[in-house]
């Protein structure tokens, strides 16, 4: 028992790291949009730009449907994850964050020998990352709320590795918002498992008119 409960913390650490071959590095999710745009410049409209996609965005949506992810998996709910899913993928504010999502998901799916089991999101058409992630959170005996801070992180992580690369930014500099935004994810994640479904919310009109922009933008670096 003890053994299995050590494995858990280096599990979540794999999972949640950048390192994982999941094309995450690839995209800014709008950020390189809103560099383009002036909207994001320096160190402090990086921040502003990646808390507000935060809060009115993935805490609003992204995070409590991954809760409902997670509980469906646990509970062998395949038809609740499917549902979940599909309204996660519905819910992106443009093709590109779409495509990113199941992009993600897919090598998730991919890479984890665990997730062909019957009955996981490898027989779905598509499978968004909080899908595949919750999934594996929930194999690997990962906590829910512990699984969640740990996606909320990588999140946060790679917006701010993103910052840094287009804005740019030094390392000191991301390593200060990385300080504030880690600050702020357990509450997060405790409004997101407790949220009701009439609560669900993904208003964020500068995300998804900046990353539609994004798809035509001449000169970039990132996928979306």
């Amino acid at each position: 028992m003890r053994q299995a409960s050590n494995i858990v913390l280096p599990r979540l650490l794999q999972l949640a790291s950048p390192t994982l071959p999941v094309g995450a590095y690839s995209y800014s999710q709008g950020l390189e949009a809103a560099v383009e745009a002036r909207i994001v410049h320096d160190a402090a409209s990086a921040q502003r730009w990646i808390e507000d996609v935060l809060e009115f965005s993935v805490a609003r949506m992204e995070a409590p449907l991954f809760v409902r992810l997670y509980q469906a998996w646990r509970a062998g709910d395949a038809a609740s994850a499917a549902r979940w899913n599909a309204l996660f993928l519905a819910s992106r504010e443009s093709a590109e964050l779409r495509a990113e999502s199941a992009q993600m998901g897919h090598s998730l799916v991919r890479l984890l020998g665990e997730l062909r089991a019957s009955g996981g999101p490898d027989a779905w058409d598509e499978v968004s990352f909080p899908a595949a992630f919750a999934y594996t959170a929930g194999r690997w005996s990962i906590e829910q709320d512990t699984a969640l801070v740990a996606y909320l992180w990588a999140w946060a992580e790679n917006q701010v590795m993103a910052a840094v690369k287009v804005v740019p930014l030094g390392q000191t500099d991301g390593q200060k918002m990385l300080l504030a935004l880690g600050a702020a994810l357990p509450e997060i994640a405790a409004r997101a498992a407790a949220l009701d479904d009439e609560g669900l919310a993904n208003l964020a009109p500068g995300l998804a008119l900046l990353s539609a922009r994004h798809e035509t933008q001449y000169s970039r670096l990132f996928r979306s």
